[in-house]
Formats: C-alpha cells, structure tokens, sequence
C-alpha cells in the first residue's frame, strides 16, 4: 500500500513520526531504510517543527566486568522502554557534539600511539572515519568552540601537554600548539566553554582562542565537573549540596533556585554520588544514583538492585 504513496508524502509521514520509532520502521523494508537515513527527511522534519533532542548515555556494567555500550534516553513511553542501544557508535576514550554529529577520540594501541578520530551521524547512526592526529599522545580530552573542537593531550614521553584544533567544517587539522608548563591543571584534565573561552577545571586557567593566550580566573579555583547553558555554568556542589552557577562575564557564582527538596533526596555526601550534568535545549539533565557507591562512574548510574536509571530534568528560567 505505501509502494502507491508519492515518495514526498511518504517523507512528510516519517517526518511526523518520532524518532525513536525509526529502528523498527527501517526494518519494514528497503525504502524505507533509504528515507530514513536521507538528509532529506531530516530537512523536513526541521521545517515542521519536529525535531527532537536525544541524550545519548555511555552505561558501564560493574557485573560484567565493566562493559560500556552507548543508549539513546528517551522519555517515558507506553512501554515503558527508556533505553534505545545504539550498537554503531564506539566506546572511545573521548567525545565532542557539534550540530548533529558526535566526533570519536581514541589512541591507538600501537607505537605509533596516534589518535583516531571518527563522525557518528546521530540522523543516520553511520561512523565516518576522518583524518587521525599526527600527534603522540597518551590520551586526550575535546570539546567544542565555535564549531572547532580543541583536543587536549598528553605525552607519556616527555609530559608534554600538546592541544590540536578539529575544524568540523573543513575536516582538517590546524598546526600543532603545546600547553606552556606554567599551566597546571589535574590529569586527566577537564574542562568546559564559556563565552568563547576554554576554563579548566581543577585549575584557575582560561585560554582565550582569539588572542592565543593563557590567563587566570582565581575565582574558578575551585569548582568540580559540570556543563554549561547560555555562557553559564553549572555544577552541583556536593560539600554545601547545592546546584551551583558560575556567570563568567559578571565572575559571579550563584545558586540554582527550586531545587532544594530535590537534592535533599539525592542524600548526596561526596562527588561520586553525581556522575554527570548535561545540558540539553535550555534544559538540565541530571543523573545520579538512588543508592550510596565509592567507586567513581562514567556516564550515568544504575541501580545495582533495581537496574533502573534516576534522571532528574530542569528547565532553565531567567532569574535562578
């Protein structure tokens, strides 16, 4: 019957149907995994408003011996199914979102010791290998300016700190620059963009890409891991069990307001409680585990008892 539809009135269908259904509808025959896997239809659903956004969650399996699968967290559904596997995009050693690809980091594990760098089409959930770094790095950190991702590493060799430039536009790498020893920071490192400006985290260090220069920020001194929405930080501090912010324009910390009875349930009493915060539209995402642990978490938590995920969402009003 769909084989009689004109092939536009077939897109705008799919189009208006949500994502998370794509999996299954690509298994009803050829075509239809040729439209859903088109530009086009994602051209479409951007013209009528149907677009959606995706958390993607890297899970580690403690009662397996540590394995890392990738998952797709939807909402609740009828069903009841949070979790969408994604089977195509790689554990690696770091990641970078821009637009809508998600750029893959990883050493080698020869002598050579470069760096592989792969694009995930999160429309598609296709892996397109790029140009590796000709660097000998031990291992690295990205994240995103301006469209350029900023690759932090680290010689195991002469502990040199070397930082490359991705630009996601063109596909190629910018010339080598090496961190100057006066900057000191934590390994491995973290840190996040505000402002068009790269602020290190466990460290007071700011490096500005315009100017290509190294300055300090000593009220960021101390602070933990976090993500940033509109220019501003956000991190929870566990000492005082607060979701702070941190406005870089203004150097002005503050504190998240509504979330108080929430966090008062998370009975939060070191860092490893909180895994991570992401931001999403003007929305926060925080994960977080039900049950006390120790050992440090990548990604998001489950219950080891109960297998299940608990995700607390905030939307982001002027005035916090």
């Amino acid at each position: 019957m769909t084989t009689q539809l004109p092939e536009d009135v077939i897109i705008d269908i799919l189009a208006r149907v949500p994502r998370c259904n794509y999996p299954r509808l690509s298994l009803v025959c050829k075509h239809f995994r040729s439209l859903i896997a088109s530009p086009m239809l994602f051209a479409v659903r951007s013209l009528l408003g149907c677009t959606e956004l995706c958390l993607y969650v890297l899970l580690h399996n403690r009662e397996t011996g540590g394995d890392e699968s990738w998952s797709i967290l939807r909402q609740k559904t009828k069903d009841n199914s949070r979790l969408v596997l994604i089977l195509s995009l790689p554990v690696a050693q770091s990641y970078a979102a821009v637009g809508s690809k998600i750029y893959i980091f990883d050493s080698t594990k020869d002598d050579s010791m470069t760096t592989n760098v792969l694009s995930f089409d999160c429309r598609s959930h296709t892996v397109q290998p790029l140009p590796s770094i000709d660097v000998n790095v031990y291992t690295t950190v990205a994240d995103t300016i301006n469209g350029k991702i900023y690759v932090l590493g680290y010689h195991n060799t002469n502990s040199e700190k070397p930082m490359v430039v991705l630009n996601t536009e063109t596909q190629t790498w910018e010339p080598v620059m090496t961190i100057p020893e006066t900057v000191h920071y934590m390994w491995p490192p973290s840190f996040v963009m505000m402002a068009g400006k790269m602020y290190t985290i466990g460290g007071s260090y700011v490096y500005d890409p315009k100017e290509s220069r190294w300055e300090t920020d000593e009220k960021l001194k101390f602070w933990v891991k976090g993500c940033v929405l509109d220019d501003v930080f956000y991190c929870y501090d566990f000492c005082v069990n607060s979701l702070r912010t941190y406005d870089p324009k203004q150097r002005l910390w503050g504190a998240v307001k509504g979330v108080e009875q929430l966090l008062a349930e998370t009975k939060s009493c070191s860092p490893a409680s909180w895994t991570k915060i992401v931001g999403y539209g003007r929305k926060l995402a925080l994960f977080f585990s039900k049950e006390e642990m120790t050992r440090e978490r990548w990604g998001v938590d489950i219950s080891l008892e109960k297998q299940e995920i608990w995700c607390a969402e905030i939307s982001q009003e002027e005035g916090i």
